[in-house]
């Protein structure tokens, strides 16, 4: 398989940052002010994106997809239970997406909903068909079309001359603000190795893929942020037509989502690689889109943050067991069947963040779960060692 570039990847991770899921998101930090949200926002992209860098590293080490990799902490059948799992999160990612995006560009060419989820599925399934590392120019041109875009946007947001009164309140702590910030990189966890294992420099991929997602994921969350404060408008279709963007709006909203959604649904495929080898990934990840496009039509889905604290619950305690075996206790269970002490962890871990989401901490909830389980790997290797093969 050819492999891709460093340049490739940052490009790739540029098309996952510049995404319409980020931006209302960081909407909702406008109560907290635009000093005290940027920090929310900034802490938790380093904590989410600390982590996904971890999980980056590790497919880049031993050449493997992000579930295949879950297999060397949870064994060959214990991985299956992430895989699926990453699977279905997939699967809503996808449908979320194309809601988002269809519902956004109905605002400013309402033309029925179910029509612009048709045409941005026809998109993803010709990303998926051309192929992550064919993409080449197409990639590179429409990145360089969302970033002047974006840029334009931010113009018409932060220079529009018309600051809103204070909007501080309660309606979101700092702590909750910093665990919204956490969840965007944190969904990316089970898929950044999918792309760094084909990488031509794995390790140098893996920090730019990750470096290039954060900045640009924290520009996307200011810029919702910022179309709150100085707008007061919570809707960016709505202020792209005030703005008279037009036929720029448009690109933006419907080539933002392909090139978030695309990943989605590739790494769909991928997993279900793992979940057993009689399935195609591309195949898959077609059958992925055309799901999200049927989910994204019949079904309404405005609210994610449930969704997001989900996601959170379930991965942050696995990355934490595969931080713990590879960087720590070099352990590896891969040609295990399963490990039972590490999936009790998890399901420790996954109990605790669950418990925590009831507690108001500085640092949001996924850094305390993440420690605690890393400590549970510790001790249980000190009580009962690995017996070596």
């Amino acid at each position: 398989m050819k492999k891709t570039s460093t340049l490739q990847n940052g490009l790739i991770w540029f098309g996952a940052g510049v995404s319409l899921a980020e931006i209302l998101t960081g909407t909702a930090f406008a109560p907290l002010g635009m000093a005290k949200g940027l920090a929310a926002i900034l802490v938790g992209h380093i904590i989410g994106c600390a982590m996904m860098l971890l999980a980056g590293l590790i497919g880049g080490r031993t050449g493997r997809s992000a579930m295949e990799t879950v297999k060397m902490s949870f064994g060959q059948k214990g991985g299956l239970l992430f895989a699926f799992l990453n699977v279905l999160q997939l699967v809503g990612w996808t449908a979320i997406m194309i809601y988002d995006g269809a519902l956004a560009v109905g605002g400013i060419f309402d033309i029925g909903r179910w029509v612009w989820c048709l045409v941005i599925g026809a998109l993803i399934i010709l990303w998926i068909a051309v192929g992550i590392t064919d993409l080449g120019w197409l990639n590179k041109l429409t990145m360089a079309a969302l970033f002047v875009l974006t840029l334009v946007l931010c113009k018409v947001i932060f220079f529009s001359g018309n600051a809103m009164p204070d909007l501080t309140g309660e309606s979101l702590t700092f702590g909750a603000a910093v665990e919204l910030a956490v969840a965007m990189p944190l969904s990316w966890l089970p898929l950044i190795s999918d792309y760094t294992r084909d990488a031509e420099k794995p390790t140098q991929a893996t920090w730019v893929s990750v470096i290039v997602y954060g900045l640009v994921s924290c520009w996307m969350y200011v810029i919702g942020m910022g179309a709150a404060i100085f707008t007061g408008e919570y809707d960016i279709a709505v202020i792209m037509v005030k703005a008279g963007l037009g036929i720029a709006a448009l690109v933006i909203l419907v080539f933002s989502t392909v090139t978030t959604t695309f990943l989605d649904a590739w790494s769909a495929g991928i997993s279900a690689e793992s979940l057993t080898p009689k399935l195609d990934g591309k195949k898959t990840a077609i059958a992925v889109t055309v799901i999200g496009v049927v989910g994204a039509i019949l079904f309404p889905m405005d609210d994610i943050t449930g969704f997001l604290y989900l996601i959170g619950s379930v991965f942050a305690p696995m990355i934490a067991v595969q931080i713990a075996d590879h960087f720590i206790l070099r352990r590896d269970r891969f040609a295990a069947a399963a490990d039972a002490r590490n999936l009790v962890i998890w399901l420790v871990g996954f109990l605790a963040y669950r418990l925590l989401m009831g507690v108001d901490t500085p640092v949001g909830y996924t850094l305390p779960a993440m420690v605690l389980t890393v400590l549970l790997c510790i001790l249980a290797e000190k009580v009962k060692p690995t017996v070596k093969a």
